[in-house]
């Protein structure tokens, strides 16, 4: 799978894995309906459809969709939380980014 391919649908798979959570929280901590609970549960099936569509071992994207998930939460904290992510938060992400593209495109014999 293309490098650009693989990440947006990581990118893609964590936002529907935040609205999936993010929607109970709202509920739970600041009042809102509890229909939110309909579209979490869509989300978070949804996020869970899309980590199949990956061709590696389940192991394997698991643990790059990690990387993945910790830059577009901070992209969630910057534009939803309304939270400038730090310098060191950018570092955190770049290193976590670095390692999902080892995990994902490291040439691999079997």
């Amino acid at each position: 799978m293309p490098i650009f391919k693989t990440f947006a649908l990581f990118a893609l798979t964590a936002l529907a894995e935040i609205i999936g959570c993010y929607l109970p929280w709202l509920w739970l901590k600041k009042g809102a309906t509890p229909w939110l609970l309909i579209p979490a549960a869509f989300s978070l099936a949804t996020f869970a459809w899309l980590l199949t569509l990956h061709p590696a071992a389940a192991g394997r994207v698991y643990a790059a969709y990690g990387g993945v998930y910790i830059a577009v939460a901070l992209v969630w904290l910057w534009l939803v939380d309304g939270i400038r992510p730090t310098l060191w938060d950018g570092v955190g992400a770049a290193v976590s980014l670095a390692g999902m593209a080892i995990i994902m495109f490291a040439p691999r014999t079997a």
